[in-house]
């Protein structure tokens, strides 16, 4: 009796103060003192998640006795997620991992296509010879799936660009808690927008300043790029497409720029690939997990420095095209076979399903400076007089005996906060220490900053940063015994750009604080 009035005033202290729809449950603790009724909008095996006259509220299953309609089964539950948003998520990646959970933990999953934009994963559990879960999949695109986030219609948001601020509002307002929350959100893989032509074509490279204004139409005709006297035909996703606002998004930021009205725009990523490999004069930017017989080009720029697609440049983030594909979960409690197939999508195993299935996994790397030969290259390409060159070999000093992991960190345009991708690997690497993983080793957070401004002031800049993440993993691994861990700062200011500083592309890639590790 005590537990359950502890359980209904907590609720009612994150009530959402929507009214109920309908009468179809009671419950009604067990020595029969307190009486709900309301709307069931879900249970998860353990606690039921009912909308009444006080809000919404979530009560603890084991201490109140179910009536009505809408009571489920507490011998037969199955368990349900649902999971809506981006179409290059759910139609390769997710499938992939739902069956590799399944076959992980021993059941069975059967697909049951329920029309072209759903379907649906039945989870078996072959000992008890019975449906345990299901995961049914709207495959549409990121609006779509923020849509049916709000409107109660998923569980999970497949997005392939951050939420916005208006969605961040809305969600608020339907109770469905702080979705810019770094613990609301998760990378689940990378891709990436990689600059395709036709193999025809002879343009191998373009600036990503050049990039920005063909994107926007402000360059329209090829022998602007060193080709042909021929216009740019631009081919795009559509305009739902997550990858295609992500772009738009991109330029608005960094270049006050919008993309061109005239665009050939399609309903898939195969689709744009094929499109542009057949046109002699197109463009198009595709997903780095479909390029098809389409020829990427390299970004360069005026420094002379060239950024290549390529898995270890966008797994590290140094391509400054990389996309973060996410999971939103709103602030609410899943069913727990929903929760271990959320576990089991950090796990090693998945990293590898995200891998075959064409994607940029999540699993850090370490990689020694001797394989870094091109920014190693960049860097004495920009060291000045004596001091850029004791710089640099204070760096190659410092760093030889080292190795960087994968895991970058970079910030918001104009911000010290870092960004979607970065908050998400501090999360991970809060886990790696909790685990253990680093365990009598040394991580060192290295700075790095652009060639804007005096040298001095990059390097204290750089150092700033590198203190703030390494901050930031100290406070979000509360779990970790960090006495077992060496975790050091150092900064080399402008001393390794990654890209030139001549847009403000190429100064944030250069921004950034790398982990070291020995």
């Amino acid at each position: 009796m005590q537990m359950f009035r502890a359980a209904v005033l907590a609720a009612l202290f994150f009530a959402i103060g929507r009214a109920a729809l309908a009468q179809d449950v009671t419950l009604t603790s067990r020595d029969g003192g307190i009486e709900l009724t309301g709307t069931l909008l879900g249970f998860d095996g353990e606690f039921y998640r009912v909308s009444t006259r006080y809000g919404e509220l979530t009560v603890d299953g084991s201490g109140v006795l179910c009536d009505g309609p809408g009571c489920p089964s507490l011998t037969d539950f199955v368990a349900e997620m649902r999971i809506s948003g981006s179409a290059t998520m759910g139609q390769v990646l997710m499938p992939a991992l739902v069956e590799a959970f399944a076959l992980r933990n021993g059941l069975k999953a059967e697909r049951i296509v329920v029309d072209p934009q759903h379907f649906r994963y039945e989870v078996a559990d072959p000992e008890e010879e019975r449906v345990i879960g299901r995961f049914d999949v709207h495959v549409t695109n990121t609006d779509e799936g923020f849509a049916d986030l709000l409107a109660d219609d998923a569980d999970i948001v497949m997005a392939l660009r951050e939420i916005r601020p208006e969605e961040l509002t809305r969600a608020r307002e339907a109770g469905l808690g702080d979705l810019g929350d770094p613990n609301r959100s998760r990378v689940l893989a990378l891709d990436a927008l990689v600059p395709v032509v036709s193999g025809n074509n002879p343009i191998a490279a373009v600036s990503l300043g050049d990039l920005a204004r063909v994107l926007a139409g402000t360059l329209d005709n090829w022998q602007d790029l060193g080709g042909p006297d021929a216009p740019i035909v631009l081919h795009l996703r559509d305009d739902g497409s997550g990858l295609t606002q992500g772009i738009g998004d991109r330029l608005q930021r960094n270049s006050r720029l919008t993309l061109r009205a005239d665009s050939i725009r399609h309903d898939s990523n195969a689709a744009l690939a094929e499109a542009v490999g057949k046109d002699p004069l197109g463009i198009g930017l595709a997903s780095y997990s479909e390029l098809g017989t389409a020829k990427p080009v390299v970004l360069s720029g005026a420094c002379g420095f060239q950024l290549r697609g390529t898995r270890a440049a966008i797994k590290t983030e140094d391509y400054p095209l990389t996309a973060p594909m996410f999971l939103y979960l709103p602030a609410r409690r899943l069913p727990q076979l929903a929760r271990e197939f959320l576990a089991f999508t950090r796990s090693p195993p998945a990293q590898i399903v995200i891998r075959r299935a064409g994607f940029v996994d999540q699993a850090p790397e370490e990689i020694s400076l001797a394989s870094q030969g091109d920014r190693l290259a960049n860097a004495v390409a920009v060291a000045e007089g004596e001091a850029g060159l004791a710089d640099l070999k204070r760096m190659v000093a410092v760093l030889s005996p080292m190795r960087r992991l994968s895991t970058s960190f970079r910030f918001e345009p104009g911000s010290a906060r870092l960004d979607a991708q970065s908050r998400s690997n501090v999360q991970q690497l809060a886990r790696a220490l909790e685990a253990g993983e680093y365990d009598g080793r040394t991580l060192t957070f290295v700075g790095f900053s652009d060639g804007q401004g005096p040298a001095s002031g990059n390097l204290e800049i750089a150092g700033k940063r590198a203190v703030s993440v390494r901050d930031a993993v100290i406070r979000t691994a509360e779990a970790a015994d960090l006495a077992r861990v060496a975790m050091e700062i150092d900064a080399f200011g402008e001393a390794m750009p990654m890209a030139c500083d001549d847009t403000v592309w190429g100064r944030q890639v250069n921004r950034r604080v790398e982990v070291w590790v020995r």
